[in-house]
């Protein structure tokens, strides 16, 4: 029987790597993997469409499902998650020294709806009463000059958004004091380097812990998507996928308990998962949609009330139905 050939574009997680490698196989099909970062691989799917199944970055994907243009429908699987009190760097010459600090600063981001940035907003109003309203954005380039959005956007009136020049860049933006904080899932270079550029929240581990303690919140970054296109052929293509990207990661959660040999370059990986499961759970790594019931409902809340989408998504618009609705035994 001639297998369906799909090609599978994203980072080699050590919670995918086995797709990526071949130990696990999408039933019913030869898959042609091509690892690369996240940054590569949404610029080619949203703006491309090269890719069958592609890593996606989840408030771009929210952002063009809620217009009905997007050319791949999402599976709940959750690549990438990570909490982003981490990803707030400040000029400490500017007088923050809390969040609320922020009110009144100009903020950079390397674009406005990236889902590190939806997710930082939402938390700087839920829990410190800051409204996007209350900061001036700008931007632009984290390291590299000329980066657009990906999506066009159509803010509230009350959001002051501005690109800076085409041939500048954030990093140096803050580095020089033309911006007060930045908003970014990477370190700035000028991060360590210049003394007067902090984090936020120097202790972001604790300020992590603490929050999920209080939300129960794992913030969701990325999805899978599939192009539309090859499930209306295929339709059993989304179930066989999401089924593989499950075996993947048991196979990376019993290589992290594994402590004769260590699969990962750190002393105490066996201690961290340990940590990590008394704090979050058994499988703190979840996917599917009843299991991110709260994350999801957050994000899109979160991309509502900031205007990225007009409408208030539900996971029934988010995700290929066959995939809510799974055999059990």
């Amino acid at each position: 029987m001639t297998k369906l050939k799909v090609s599978l574009a994203g980072c080699d997680y050590d919670r995918t790597r086995a797709i990526f490698d071949g130990r696990v196989r999408i039933k019913g099909c030869t898959v042609i993997p091509v690892a690369m970062s996240p940054e590569e691989a949404f610029h080619r799917a949203f703006r491309f469409q090269e890719f069958d199944i592609t890593e996606l970055s989840l408030s771009n994907y929210m952002n063009v499902t809620a217009k009905g243009i997007g050319h791949y429908a999402a599976i709940p699987v959750f690549p990438s998650r990570l909490f982003r009190h981490s990803s707030i760097y400040i000029r400490a010459d500017r007088g923050i020294e809390r969040p609320q600090d922020l009110a009144g600063k100009t903020i950079g981001v390397p674009e406005y709806q990236m889902t590190a940035a939806v997710w930082v907003r939402g938390i700087l109003q839920d829990e410190y009463g800051l409204k996007p309203s209350m900061m001036r954005w700008r931007n632009g380039g984290l390291e590299q000059a000329g980066r657009k959005q990906k999506v066009t956007l159509e803010l509230p009136a009350d959001v002051d958004l501005k690109a800076i020049p085409s041939t500048e860049t954030l990093s140096r933006h803050l580095d020089e004091g033309k911006i007060d904080a930045l908003i970014s899932a990477l370190a700035p270079s000028c991060f360590g380097r210049n003394p007067v550029v902090r984090r936020l929240f120097p202790d972001y581990r604790a300020a992590e812990e603490d929050y999920y303690k209080r939300t129960g919140i794992f913030p969701i970054m990325h999805v899978v998507g599939i192009r539309k296109s090859l499930l209306a052929a295929h339709p059993w293509l989304a179930v066989n996928t999401y089924n593989a990207f499950l075996e993947a990661k048991q196979i990376c959660y019993t290589n992290l308990e594994k402590i004769g040999h260590l699969f990962t370059t750190l002393p105490w990986p066996v201690a961290e998962l340990e940590h990590a499961r008394a704090l979050m759970g058994q499988d703190f790594w979840s996917y599917g949609v009843e299991r991110n019931a709260k994350e999801l409902e957050t994000i899109t809340r979160y991309a509502f009330e900031q205007g990225l989408n007009a409408r208030r998504l539900e996971a029934t618009d988010l995700f290929v139905p066959s995939t809510l609705d799974l055999a059990k035994v």
